[in-house]
């Protein structure tokens, strides 16, 4: 669980990236979840977009997101939200994102 604070900055980082994850038309299902979480274990901090096709709502997508790869929801606005999870990977090379305490 992140703080208010740390969630504003990732806030803040995440308002100039581009959207890294595309949902489409299709129900969530195991291979988005697992093509999700490899981008989350390289980048810890992604910006998906849900397109116009979308049957669901952008905030129940965003929430089985987060549950299916164990992230925290940063942010949903429009059809886009953000998620970060903290990577081990990039932790052991020093790279990961130094959350605000």
């Amino acid at each position: 669980m992140i703080s208010s604070k740390q969630r504003a900055w990732l806030r803040s980082r995440a308002n100039t990236m581009d959207a890294d994850f595309h949902v489409g038309k299709e129900p969530w299902n195991p291979a988005m979840a697992d093509s999700l979480a490899e981008l989350l274990s390289t980048h810890e901090l992604v910006k998906a977009v849900v397109l116009k096709s979308a049957t669901e709502p952008v905030r129940s997508i965003a929430a089985k997101a987060a549950e299916s790869v164990g992230a925290d929801i940063v942010q949903v606005i429009g059809r886009r939200f953000v998620l970060y999870k903290p990577s081990e990977k990039l932790a052991r090379l020093g790279k990961s994102l130094p959350l605000p305490l």
